[in-house]
């Protein structure tokens, strides 16, 4: 598997605007990294630096469904 286009650069306020926005948006981990570039495994780890959450916020909890 080749490295994607941003492996080892920095990231750029940019960037952390775009990370935050898909996050917000509930977009999975994985699609991000596509979408930005970058592995699924880097942005985990700068979400987490920055204090961006990955977690869904729109799903049940888990054994809870909905009516």
């Amino acid at each position: 598997m080749s490295k994607p286009a941003n492996h080892g650069k920095s990231w750029t306020p940019t960037d952390n605007r775009q990370l935050r926005q898909l996050a917000g948006q509930n977009t999975p981990t994985r699609v991000i990294g596509l979408k930005m570039d970058r592995t699924a495994e880097a942005v985990q780890s700068h979400a987490s630096e920055i204090g961006v959450s990955l977690k869904p916020t729109n799903q049940a909890p888990y054994g809870k469904q909905g009516k």
